[in-house]
């Protein structure tokens, strides 16, 4: 079995890299960390004008039609650059939301925007601290109308709209909702990495349009989160891989005792170390895609996989890159707190580390348990 990208895929690796080079540099990114735009929207509307946003939006949706490896192949080179950019919320999730459960004239409405970047949406899950679940959600809808509170939101305060989970009669369901209009109030919240920016969204009485069939709004948001965990894996190995190069250019050109410090022992440990982290969430990441874009049955057991994956290496490979770096790592003028701010972001984006690994257990023993029943 192949687990490698084709020659084509590749190929659209090399010219989304080129983009993005020239699009965004550290400077861009630092432009948004320092400024009052909650993200880059000429580098947003460039990536939906190069087919980029679009890459797994069919075509009669205003997309590119290419799959989800591409789109993979696009998340792995916004990763490199900590592109900030709303990809998360408006490409990973709500429009894989749309996709599997929104109905022609939802899709006809938003997807062509999302696909183009002319619009940003966000999925709307937790209620405040703690672990979310489908027991945790607490606003509801009556009437049409949804009235709770939704926070943290991934780029909720610059959404056109939301897919928010809230409760009916059924259950849990999933309710599109236009974040302009009436009833709705936000508060951008403060966190490490203001570059993906987080809000509180208050509903009282925001009209709301169901996505999807009633009280099946959790077994979507399952579906979409494992969806968004394999894409969100492939940014979090850019920004694991770019995090080492970053290290290794460093310790090769630093003298020290007149050497090279890369030449210590204690040095060349931790880029092995943060080499092995970053070969293994890639290889977790690739069988993740495998899954995702062929249907398999293993998408639950390789979305899970992917994530802790990812985001052990992320995190590990950003924080030695300033290690590696010594006390010139700590500073503002170096580009290595860029990355540890997004590492310890994405680190919570689709839930906890620890959220994570517990679903990966289940999800093994279930897979273990099922030839024994059978």
């Amino acid at each position: 079995m192949n687990f490698d990208f084709s020659d084509e895929q590749k190929q659209l690796r090399d010219q989304v890299r080129r983009f993005l080079t020239d699009q965004c540099p550290s400077s861009a990114v630092r432009a948004i960390l320092e400024g009052p735009e909650p993200f880059d929207r000429k580098l947003y509307r460039g990536l939906g004008e190069m087919g980029f946003l679009g890459a797994a939006i069919p075509e009669e949706y205003g997309g590119v039609g290419l799959g989800h490896l591409e789109l993979c192949v696009i998340a792995e080179e916004l990763g490199r650059v900590n592109a900030p950019v709303p990809v998360l919320s408006s490409v990973y999730q709500a429009a894989e939301a749309l996709l599997i459960a929104g109905t022609d004239a939802q899709k006809a409405a938003w997807l062509p925007k999302l696909a183009s970047g002319e619009a940003v949406a966000t999925l709307a899950l937790g209620e405040g601290p703690g672990k979310v679940g489908e027991t945790s959600i607490k606003a509801q809808v009556s009437g049409g109308k949804l009235t709770g509170v939704k926070l943290p939101v991934a780029d909720g305060d610059s959404a056109d709209f939301a897919i928010v989970a809230a409760r009916e009669s059924q259950g849990v369901s999933l309710w599109l909702v236009d974040l302009t209009g009436p009833g709705v109030t936000r508060e951008t919240l403060e966190t490490i990495d203001p570059t993906r920016s987080q809000a509180k969204l208050s509903f009282d009485g925001a009209p709301a349009d169901r996505l999807g069939e009633a009280g099946q709004g959790w077994r979507i948001v399952t579906d979409v989160l494992d969806r968004a965990a394999i894409l969100l894996a492939f940014e979090q190995v850019g920004g694991a891989d770019r995090s080492l190069e970053m290290a290794r250019d460093y310790v090769l050109e630093r003298m020290a005792f007149g050497r090279q410090i890369g030449s210590f022992q204690a040095v060349k440990h931790m880029l092995a170390d943060m080499y092995v982290a970053a070969t293994l969430a890639r290889s977790n990441a690739y069988y993740g895609a495998w899954a995702l874009s062929t249907g398999s049955a293993e998408l639950g057991v390789a979305a899970a996989t992917a994530r802790v994956s990812a985001t052990q290496a992320f995190q590990h490979c950003a924080k030695n890159n300033i290690q590696t770096h010594g006390g010139m790592g700590f500073t503002w003028a170096f580009d290595c707190h860029l990355f540890y701010r997004r590492a310890n972001a994405l680190a919570l984006a689709l839930g906890s580390q620890s959220t994570w690994e517990d679903l990966l257990i289940e999800r093994l023993r279930l897979r273990n348990d099922a030839p024994a029943a059978a």
